[in-house]
């Protein structure tokens, strides 16, 4: 198995349309209102990947995931209800999604480990993520990985359950 991860660009696009549209579904089947409001949408990661945001989780080459990631950009995470860890430079990412016929396979842990190596090549050593209450797969990798709870931001009218994970060298 060959996993890379790399930039998405526009050619991607409707593999990663389907992929979120999957992970839309499955939030739906378990019973979350998580990205049951029109986001994220075509839109959304159109923008992802016009600000060199959005990434591509591969397998020979084949998407297979998807993530956008930035630095410094969420605005919401200034309003907390809580305490961040630290109050520098820091990635975020967001709209983490693998492909139905991926799930199990330990690859959304492999993308936040990219987001690791990302966060340390930018020379930033601060990771903040938010999930809804009710993702449970999300909230397990969370706890896994080292993520430490902080509080609540709010996305369009919901809290949101906010983390960070301080990175200092490459332990993966």
């Amino acid at each position: 198995m060959n996993i890379n991860f790399r930039k998405a660009d526009n050619s991607d696009l409707p593999l990663i349309w389907n992929i979120l549209n999957q992970a839309i579904a499955r939030r739906k089947a378990d019973g979350s209102n998580q990205w049951q409001d029109g986001y994220p949408n075509e839109d959304s990661i159109n923008s992802d990947i016009e600000k060199d945001a959005g990434f591509v989780l591969t397998e020979n080459d084949i998407v297979i995931g998807y993530c956008a990631i930035l630095i410094n950009d969420e605005p919401e995470y200034a309003n907390i209800q809580g305490k961040w860890l630290t109050n520098g430079d820091f990635v975020v990412y967001h709209r983490v999604a693998i492909a139905e016929g991926h799930l199990g396979k330990g690859l959304a842990r492999k993308m936040l480990n990219f987001i690791e190596e990302f966060a340390l090549e930018n020379k930033v050593h601060s990771i903040k993520a938010d999930t809804n209450f009710d993702n449970g797969a999300m909230l397990a990798l969370f706890e896994k990985l080292g993520y430490v709870y902080c509080g609540e931001v709010f996305f369009r009218g919901s809290a949101r359950k906010a983390f960070e994970k301080t990175v200092l060298s490459r332990e993966f």
